[in-house]
C-alpha cells in the first residue's frame, strides 16, 4: 500500500468537516423554497400529471455547494449535466460520493413531504368550502366556522350562532353570499403560504367588539374575517 492509499484509509467511513453544514443548508433552502417548489409541482402536475421526481434538489444542493466551495476552495466541482458526477480521485478519502447520495435522498424525502402535506391542505380547502356550500343550498344557511356543527344566523344586524359566537354587523351590509365569500378568501390566502389546517375563533378588537378571526399556530396567520 503506498502513501496515498495509507492516507485514505485512514480516513475512510468517517465524515468530512463539510458534511454537518453543507446537509443544514440545503435542509434550511429547501425549506426556505417551499412556495417555488409547489409552484413548480403544480405546473409540473399540470402538464405532465403527477411527477415522482425531484423538483428543486438538484438546484438547492449545486447552490449550497457552489456557496461552500466559495469558502473552501479545496473543494471541487461535483455537477455534471445528469447531476452529481464522479469524484476527482483525490476526493474520495471521505466517500464523499455517499455522503452526498445520502443527503440528496434525505433532501427528496422531505421534498416529497411538502408536497404530500400540499395534498393534505387542499383537501381541507376542498373539504371546509364544500361544507361552505352545502350550506348555502340549504336555505342559504353558512356552517359555523367555529363549532362546525350550527348554522349561522347572518342578516343586516348581526351574525350568530348557538355556540356563542356573535358580531354585530349593523351597517356593513353582510349577507350570507358575503360572508361566505369571506371565508373562501381568507382559507385560500392561509393556504398559499401553509400547509397546516388554520382554526377560526371570537376576538374583540381594540375597541372591545368581537371578530371572527381566522389563525394558524404553524405559521403565525391572522386575519380578520368579519
Amino acid at each position: 500500500m503506498d502513501a496515498l492509499q495509507r492516507h485514505r484509509s485512514l480516513y475512510k467511513g468517517t465524515t468530512p468537516p463539510w458534511k454537518e453544514t453543507y446537509r443544514k443548508r440545503c435542509v434550511e433552502r429547501l425549506k426556505n423554497s417551499r412556495s417555488r417548489l409547489l409552484e413548480k409541482y403544480r405546473q409540473m402536475s399540470d402538464c405532465t400529471g403527477d411527477s415522482k421526481s425531484s423538483l428543486l434538489v438538484q438546484e438547492v444542493m449545486e447552490m449550497e455547494w457552489n456557496a461552500l466551495q466559495s469558502a473552501n476552495q479545496s473543494l471541487p466541482s461535483l455537477w455534471g449535466k445528469d447531476g452529481i458526477k464522479d469524484m476527482y480521485s483525490d476526493m474520495q478519502e471521505y466517500d464523499e460520493q455517499a455522503i452526498l447520495e445520502e443527503i440528496q435522498q434525505e433532501l427528496m424525502s422531505q421534498e416529497r413531504s411538502i408536497i404530500e402535506e400540499y395534498h393534505k391542505s387542499q383537501q381541507y380547502e376542498e373539504q371546509y368550502l364544500n361544507v361552505v356550500v352545502d350550506g348555502m343550498e340549504e336555505e342559504g344557511k353558512l356552517i359555523c366556522p367555529v363549532c362546525h356543527v350550527n348554522n349561522l344566523t347572518v342578516n343586516s344586524h348581526f351574525t350568530s350562532c348557538p355556540c356563542g359566537l356573535y358580531i354585530n354587523t349593523m351597517g356593513r351590509n353582510i349577507t350570507p353570499e358575503v360572508l361566505q365569500r369571506l371565508l373562501e378568501v381568507r382559507v385560500t390566502e392561509h393556504m398559499e403560504d401553509c400547509l397546516q389546517n388554520p382554526v377560526f375563533s371570537v376576538a374583540s378588537n381594540m375597541e372591545g367588539s368581537p371578530n371572527l378571526m381566522i389563525s394558524c399556530k404553524a405559521c403565525d396567520y391572522l386575519s380578520v374575517v368579519l
